[in-house]
C-alpha cells in the first residue's frame, strides 16, 4: 500500500486520532482510552473518549507552545520532526508525572496517559495553570532511543 492510500484509508478509519499515538506505539506509555488497529502491516490508535483527546491535544499544543526554547525551535505551526516529536510527548508526559508525584522517580513508562493528563488538570484546575518550567525539564532531558545501524 503506498503512503497516500495509507494515509486515505487511516483518515477514514481513525475518526479519534490519539494525540499520544507516537508515545504508545514506541512503547514509552500506555492509556486506558487508546483501541489499536491496524491496516496493511501499520498500527494506528484511537481514542475511545472525545473530551480525553481534546484534553490532550490542548497539553499538547501547551507543551509544544512553551517547549519552543528547549527544542530550539521557533516555528510553532509546522510539523515537528519524530525526534522533537518524541521529545514533547514523552519528556512532557514525564515532567508531568513529575509535578503530580514530586516524591516518586519520574517513570520510564507511563502508564495510563489519559489519567495523568485528567489528574494534572484536576490538581491544577487548568492547563495554562501547570508548572511547566518544571515539566519542561524532563523534555530537555529525555532523549528517544537512538537509530540503530542495519
Amino acid at each position: 500500500m503506498d503512503n497516500d492510500a495509507f494515509r486515505d484509508t487511516y483518515r477514514a478509519v481513525n475518526e479519534r486520532v490519539c494525540p499520544y499515538e507516537k508515545t504508545i506505539l514506541t512503547g514509552s506509555g500506555g492509556c486506558s482510552l487508546a483501541r489499536k488497529f491496524c491496516i496493511a502491516e501499520r498500527e494506528g490508535v484511537q481514542c475511545d473518549s472525545a473530551q480525553a483527546q481534546a484534553d490532550c491535544l490542548a497539553l499538547l499544543e501547551a507543551l509544544r507552545r512553551q517547549a519552543r526554547f528547549a527544542l530550539k525551535s521557533t516555528d510553532t505551526h509546522s510539523a515537528l520532526p519524530h525526534n522533537k516529536s518524541m521529545r514533547i510527548q514523552v519528556g512532557g508526559l514525564r515532567g508531568l508525572c513529575a509535578v503530580l508525584e514530586p516524591d516518586i522517580a519520574v517513570p520510564s513508562y507511563i502508564e495510563d496517559i489519559s489519567a495523568t493528563v485528567a489528574g494534572s488538570i484536576r490538581q491544577f484546575g487548568t492547563l495554562d495553570a501547570l508548572p511547566y518550567s518544571l515539566i519542561l525539564r524532563e523534555v530537555a532531558h529525555y532523549q528517544p532511543r537512538k537509530r540503530q545501524g542495519r
